[in-house]
């Protein structure tokens, strides 16, 4: 990877944070020094924990970064929230990216797709690589175990981080996505966090929360002093209802809450 990094001499990094793309950074870096720069979106399906987060791994690294203010939900067709709908929040972040990229001279807008990545139907990919985008990681043959691997091999703080997709994934497709609907998952969210869970989603099923957390953490979660406080906490955020999954986090969203 590193021989492509320097054969393109100039790379401008998709960076989000999570391990794959700061495992691109890193590399970037090395290779590059101040000719590597690693820009993240901020939007309304970003968490403030991970964009602080994000920041504090950009600077471990020592990349050039940079935040640029986007928004997916200016797009109608993202808020509708169809099946594909994150095709059109690449298309979005390859609208921004890529005119960054020809104005600075950057050579290739590296991201951290990986093979783990394919397989499935993953519209996000098809705009990525509809835009010209470049894989190192999947061109290195690198799965998400490897990535993971070769982060703690080069003492990436983040190699264990639990992968985590936006906000909008908590709501199922065919639910148009508001501001509103993403800070009440975001702060339910947090309750979770706050409490020291590692692997959390809440997904947003109209007036009912379902929370789910790993499953290796779901006897905590359930314990009837913890299960009391976060229900109560995350009703106290307006909705009716909070179910705790006990079969944990799951990657497919249901469209109705398990009993």
């Amino acid at each position: 990877m590193s021989e492509g990094m320097r054969a393109r001499r100039r790379v401008l990094v998709a960076y989000s944070g999570g391990v794959d793309s700061a495992l691109v950074a890193r590399i970037a870096r090395d290779a590059l020094g101040g000719n590597a720069l690693a820009v993240i979106t901020d939007t309304e399906t970003l968490t403030r924990r991970e964009m602080d987060a994000a920041r504090r791994t950009a600077v471990e690294i020592g990349i050039d970064f940079l935040v640029l203010p986007a928004s997916e939900l200016q797009r109608a067709e993202y808020r509708a929230n169809p099946a594909n709908r994150c095709y059109f929040c690449r298309q979005e972040l390859a609208g921004i990216l890529a005119p960054l990229a020809r104005t600075r001279g950057f050579a290739a807008i590296a991201d951290g797709i990986h093979m783990s990545d394919l397989g499935d139907d993953r519209p996000g990919i098809r705009a990525m690589d509809e835009a010209g985008f470049w894989h190192p990681l999947l061109e290195a043959g690198l799965d998400k175990d490897g990535v993971r691997a070769l982060a703690r091999e080069l003492s990436l703080s983040c190699w264990d981080k639990p992968s985590n997709a936006c906000l909008s994934s908590r709501i199922p497709h065919g639910t148009p996505i508001t501001v509103e609907a993403l800070a009440r998952v975001e702060a339910a969210e947090d309750v979770l966090l706050d409490l020291g869970f590692r692997r959390v989603r809440v997904r947003h099923l109209g007036d009912t929360a379902r929370i789910e957390v790993g499953p290796e953490e779901v006897p905590r979660l359930l314990a009837p002093e913890t299960a009391a406080a976060v229900r109560s906490r995350v009703l106290a955020l307006g909705y009716r209802e909070a179910f705790l999954d006990p079969r944990g986090y799951r990657t497919a969203v249901a469209q109705t809450p398990a009993r």
